[in-house]
């Protein structure tokens, strides 16, 4: 169903602009640029993906620009439904001034939200916006100079402890399980014999002394027993449903974390203990399993995901946006960051964070004739010896000098050039290396890049090349402000929906502002 309102302004609509203070003035910029950012091109793809049912579908475009609303203000799905029918605002942007009733129910958001997801049309909201920038002729470019970025984004799942965790998991299966197979939950719980689920919570039922190791170590064994004892009982009584998506996701969970915090003990065959360190890729969560453990430094640690933005460096718009957990290494990011922005024209420079530097694509770059602009990496050695970047690097002859003099060549494979038996007399020796097997140097990929990023970052006019960057920090902040530091839904995909939004409104007030916001009149676009 295809969203069919007017472009010019109702009498009523006139009278209603007349009245709005300037602070309200961005309604009236979504009401002048409505059937813009909507064209026939992007109806038809929303439509193609979401065909709503009942005797009066909703136009997935209107939805759309609720969810653009909806980011604007922060408000929920319930409330979103209250605004529409009660805010002249919300009316005017949606075509239904003076209507009483909502033209779409609460239900229908999350399923718009899942079709939007599922057929990437969120990214194409944000392109949108980026194609609406440049229409009006506010902003313009020939090469792209984009920058990269990201920042913590808090999850919304509870965090919990080993025992709480495992608790969890093994409620949620039972909840599954009871309702696939249709039969009560407290069958299963006493047919498994898992007393720990006849109680308030797991701690409650255990009522330990806490400070007493024995009594700590047992109650874990009886946990962990528990946990498997469920997993076995689904297997021999269930098992014609442990197939299904949603039984196997939650076996698949409560396995994992039954695995990732205990590990046999050494001095008990047979039993386990709480394992020592945080087990790699641990979930901290079963309300929202996607959640990790995060730092953006090395003091701030954070539990759920990073957002990560593309923004262009010269003009304020955000071109790409996705949400990843926490844990993930920012290099990991790159491809999916840097492929989108082929859309929006030829790559002049890439300005990252020294946490985007590693991956191979940056180096691919490079060599393209993409200028990359990045701090380089300090040299933690110590400050009375020799660092590598004292060490000559011959890269096409594969050969490394070093500051007596010595020339040594490295394979192509290990890229590891050794000096060994010359170190042993050189007089050099003390402020080069104490190793019985003298001074090695490891030639990296990157090599040639690194060099490059060190001597400009050596000069003020270097240094000064690198300070562009901070728009994509102001970027993130303005997107920061819109969405807050905490996720509002649960899994990496939702949240990359919302991130999106928020990134499109950002986009938005750009181009307001760019367009003169003082005008009482909505902006038309010229065609």
């Amino acid at each position: 169903m295809q969203w069919n309102v007017p472009k010019e302004l109702t009498a009523e609509e006139r009278r209603l602009v007349g009245r709005m203070r300037r602070r309200s003035k961005f309604y009236v910029f979504l009401r002048g640029i409505r059937g813009e950012l909507f064209d026939d091109a992007f109806e038809a793809e929303l439509m193609a993906a979401y065909k709503p049912r009942g005797q009066e579908p909703v136009p997935p475009a209107l939805l759309a620009m609720v969810l653009l609303l909806q980011a604007y203000t922060g408000l929920s799905d319930a409330d979103a439904v209250d605004e529409a029918e009660m805010d002249q605002r919300w009316q005017l942007v949606l075509g239904t001034l003076g209507q009483e009733q909502a033209p779409f129910g609460q239900g229908s958001l999350p399923r718009f939200r899942a079709r939007l997801a599922e057929h990437d049309l969120d990214r194409r909201l944000v392109e949108r916006t980026v194609e609406l920038a440049k229409k009006t002729g506010a902003f313009g470019w020939q090469k792209l100079k984009a920058a990269l970025d990201s920042s913590p984004l808090r999850g919304a799942g509870r965090v919990e402890d080993c025992w709480n965790l495992i608790g969890r998991a093994m409620a949620k299966m039972v909840d599954i399980l009871a309702e696939v197979c249709d039969v009560p939950q407290i069958v299963i719980i006493q047919d498994a014999g898992l007393s720990v689920l006849q109680g308030p919570s797991v701690k409650a039922v255990l009522d330990i002394d806490w400070t007493d190791k024995q009594q700590r170590s047992d109650a874990l064994q009886r946990v962990v027993t528990e946990g498997n004892a469920l997993l076995t009982w689904a297997r021999a009584h269930a098992n014609e449903v442990m197939s299904q998506p949603r039984v196997h996701e939650a076996a698949a969970l409560l396995e994992r974390v039954l695995g990732q915090d205990t590990e046999p003990d050494p001095d008990r065959p047979g039993r386990v203990r709480i394992r020592k360190g945080v087990a790699v890729d641990r979930v901290c969560s079963v309300g929202d399993p996607d959640m990790r453990h995060g730092r953006k430094s090395s003091s701030k640690a954070f539990n759920g995901y990073k957002r990560y933005v593309a923004s262009m460096v010269d003009v304020p718009l955000i071109l790409y946006a996705e949400v990843r957990p926490a844990n993930v290494p920012e290099q990991e990011a790159v491809p999916s960051l840097v492929t989108p922005l082929q859309a929006f024209g030829e790559l002049e420079s890439l300005y990252i964070d020294r946490g985007f530097l590693a991956h191979a694509e940056i180096t691919r770059l490079d060599r393209r004739g993409v200028k990359v602009l990045c701090r380089p990496w300090g040299d933690h050695g110590k400050r009375d010896r020799f660092s590598k970047r004292d060490f000559r690097i011959d890269l096409r002859r594969r050969q490394v000098t070093c500051p007596a003099g010595q020339t040594v060549s490295y394979h192509v494979r290990n890229r590891i050039a050794v000096f060994g038996e010359p170190c042993g007399t050189c007089r050099l020796r003390q402020r080069c290396t104490e190793s019985p097997k003298g001074r090695s140097v490891r030639v990296n990929e990157q090599e040639s890049l690194l060099r490059r990023l060190a001597a400009r970052s050596a000069t003020k006019q270097g240094r000064k090349s690198l300070r562009p960057r901070v728009a994509v920090e102001h970027r993130l902040a303005r997107v920061s402000a819109l969405q807050t530091g905490r996720a509002r839904y649960k899994g990496s995909r939702n949240n990359t929906l919302d991130l999106r939004r928020h990134a499109a409104v950002a986009n938005l007030i750009e181009i307001h502002a760019a367009l003169n916001a003082s005008t009482t009149e909505p902006v038309a676009l010229a065609a």
